[in-house]
């Protein structure tokens, strides 16, 4: 039965079909491999080259140099980690002459269509090598146009380039130079600084001796009245036990220092002075208020004993170890702790913390693989792993759930302000920010309501209205009420309706009908099954074609084998929540039936389905195998299958098939189908949609279906 592997080295070979292991196997590994850590913060200078909606970087440097010649140029420069050789696609629109240089070398100079043509973008691919690269784009001005737009070539994705010299080092974006003659070509190498390299660059990082001179309130946010503004740090006090330090303070206006926000010393006017505060080992929050004063605003703050101070968000480009937030109206009484956790947007209007530097403030990114990520292959992954958590009772993995989705449901006020304040490409929640499908909140949301249930978690409500709102007010619908994708980013979907998008949809739906009590989102996904299947249904085999192309006006004919998997899944997702004597549930478990019948007829000797349902020479799949089961054993125990007996035999042969097919020893899933394009030939599947391993397409629902697995047999021995 051998084929991801060797059978000896199946789960099945040390566990049998044990689903309680298997699923506990599953969830440790993934946890294990996807380590849980906070966000990362970086300098972000907001007067450069920055990204946009699209998530692609766009210049037009008519508007920095509005007195810019014919022929005059200007290089940009940043660059890119990759963890191995690897190919990276970019999209590039130019306004005017480009040159893109890789490494130093050139891989892409534009030609007179493109330049005529800017809103014509071109695919460049980087063929980028292990660790550093140097990315370099030359711009020429011309009575056309000068700059570009460049970047992702996929919409929403969460790409950035960094900032290359030294004196940057950690903050995203590019650097750029004054206006130079096109005769000139600079010698650029990773690690040289910008003194070495004999040009001025920008966006601006240094203040004028003029703005030096004030006080870094009145230079960051400029004169104000009735206002104040704070400073942090984190301070090490390295003697052991309750000790007395002195520190020495220097303000321009009246100020209060707080350490672990108890006051330690406080002027109601400018002052220069040396005070002390007693202070036990160990690090602690160092904050200082500073009023606004009609000439001038501002401190420093400097310890006698050697205290080291430390940016709180230990920020990546900025050497200065303060952070500052402000200003704030003298009646705003600040939020320390929602301030503290670097998290959320504070005060009327919204801020969030900068540092002393021009136009340049701290930003937050995810920098982790997968926690705290908020996409519809995570969703599943969670469901799966939260009731296996519950089941094996790990209360590890439980607060492992509970803390990534907090993080996502802390986070998106924050980065919906910060939208609109950089230009639109967020460094954290991309999808939702920028939402125009389905994918990009369903999944996930229902997850989240799912944990909800289970555990508290703050700002449910916020997002899951937010998320609610979008599906069911804004979601493009077609004349009879149901979803296809018309205007996305990504418009190789445009006109197109997707069978997973019922899954993108309804088990959301299903979950906030419960959640605020209203049947008409449960009216609403009842109405998407029968839309989809007058549609997608193919009813020589009585499966679901994968998309329905409106372009052509056709099904595209091919069983897609998770695009089925995911449209049973959510049936019974439904099903499970909708009032019994709901007008739409007869045709509903009927649909159920027609389809489940039609899918155990194409279940092969070893217990698979495959990546092409109706071609068992395309690859056994993991991800819909694990939801036949997932769907059929709901069907079996709720009692809306006919025929219980044949699926009970299909589930356990399908579940045995799963355990020595595609699970090995170490919890590793194989077989699980990456995320998909679509095609009218099966052989785009069946050839080009490859299987990745512990894809998260199917990990969770791996687990689902381990879990189905235990809850039949509770059923059963009854």
């Amino acid at each position: 039965m051998a084929y991801y592997f060797d059978d000896t080295r199946s789960i099945y070979a040390y566990e049998g079909t044990n689903p309680k292991n298997i699923i506990s196997a599953l969830a440790h590994r993934y946890m294990g491999q996807n380590l849980k850590h906070g966000l990362y913060y970086r300098a972000f200078a907001n007067n450069g080259i920055l990204r946009t909606t699209d998530y692609r970087y766009r210049v037009d440097f008519n508007e920095i140099y509005p007195n810019a010649k014919d022929k005059d140029c200007v290089w940009a420069w940043s660059k890119y980690y990759s963890g191995g050789n690897a190919e990276m696609g970019l999209t590039v629109n130019c306004f005017g002459p480009m040159v893109m240089y890789l490494n130093g070398e050139v891989v892409y100079k534009s030609d007179i269509f493109k330049e005529r043509y800017s809103e014509t973008g071109v695919r460049v691919n980087l063929s980028m090598k292990k660790g550093w690269n140097s990315i370099v784009i030359r711009f020429q001005k011309t009575k056309a146009g000068f700059g570009g737009h460049f970047g992702t070539w996929i919409g929403k994705w969460d790409f950035y380039f960094l900032m290359p010299t030294p004196e940057r080092e950690g903050q995203e974006g590019w650097i750029f130079t004054d206006l130079l003659p096109d005769t000139e070509v600079p010698q650029l190498e990773l690690g040289m600084s910008e003194e070495d390299t004999g040009l001025n660059w920008h966006p601006k990082r240094q203040w004028s001796e003029e703005e030096l001179a004030m006080g870094q309130f009145a230079r960051m946010y400029g004169r104000k009245e009735n206002s104040y503004a704070m400073g942090w740090t984190k301070g090490f006090f390295s003697t052991i036990g309750m000790n007395k330090y002195s520190f020495r303070i220097d303000a321009k206006s009246p100020v209060c220092v707080y350490i672990d926000k108890k006051v330690v010393f406080e002027s109601n006017k400018a002052v220069r002075t040396e005070f002390d505060a007693d202070v036990s080992f160990g690090t602690h929050d160092i904050m200082v208020k500073c009023l606004s004063a009609e000439d001038d605003w501002g401190y420093t703050l400097k310890s006698n004993d050697g205290v080291v101070f430390e940016s709180p968000a230990r920020v990546k480009g900025c050497k200065d170890v303060w952070m500052y937030i402000g200003p704030f109206n003298v009646g705003y009484e600040f939020e320390w702790d929602k301030a503290m956790g670097l998290l959320n947007v504070v005060g009327e209007p919204k801020v969030f913390w900068r540092v002393d530097m021009p136009d340049t403030f701290v930003r937050p990114y995810n920098e982790n693989t997968l926690f705290g990520k908020w996409n519809y292959p995570l969703g599943v992954t969670l469901y799966g792993l939260l009731h296996t958590a519950l089941v094996i009772g790990s209360q590890d993995i439980q607060e492992y759930i509970k803390d990534h989705i907090q993080l996502c449901c802390d986070t998106l006020e924050y980065a919906l302000w910060d939208k609109e304040q950089y230009g639109g490409a967020t460094s954290i929640h991309n999808l939702l920010t920028s939402i125009d499908s389905l994918d990009d909140c369903g999944s996930f949301a229902s997850a989240m309501l799912e944990v909800a249930k289970y555990f508290k978690i703050d700002n449910v409500k916020f997002v899951a209205d937010y998320v609610g709102d979008y599906i069911f007010n804004r979601q493009t619908r077609l004349e009879d009420g149901c979803f296809f994708r018309k205007e996305q980013m990504h418009d190789f979907h445009n006109m197109t309706m997707w069978a997973d998008d019922l899954y993108m949809s309804v088990p959301f739906l299903a979950r906030y009908y419960k959640f605020t009590g209203d049947q008409k989102y449960a009216d609403d996904a009842a109405r998407q099954f029968l839309g989809f299947k007058k549609r997608l249904f193919m009813p020589e085999e009585s499966i679901m074609s994968h998309v329905y192309d409106f372009k052509y006006d056709t099904a595209t004919g091919v069983a897609w084998g998770r695009g089925n998997g995911w449209v049973v899944f959510s049936l019974t997702e439904l099903l499970e929540v909708l009032p019994e004597n709901h007008e739409k549930r007869p045709e509903l478990i009927d649909m159920l039936n027609t389809l489940c019948e039609g899918y155990l007829k194409l279940q092969d000797n070893n217990g698979m389905w495959h990546q092409v349902l109706n071609d068992h020479e395309s690859y056994p799949e993991a991800s819909c195998t694990s939801m036949f089961i997932y769907a059929f054993s709901r069907g079996v125990r709720f009692g809306w299958l006919n025929n219980k007996e044949e699926y009970v035999k299909a589930i356990y042969k399908a579940w045995e098939g799963i355990s020595r097919i595609c699970v090995d020893a170490g919890g590793n899933v194989y077989g699980v189908c990456r995320g998909s394009e679509f095609s009218f030939i099966p052989d785009y599947y069946k050839y080009e949609l490859s299987w990745n391993l512990n894809d998260t397409h199917g990990t969770g629902i791996v687990m689902l279906a381990g879990i189905e697995v235990i809850r039949l047999d509770e059923f059963l021995s009854k």
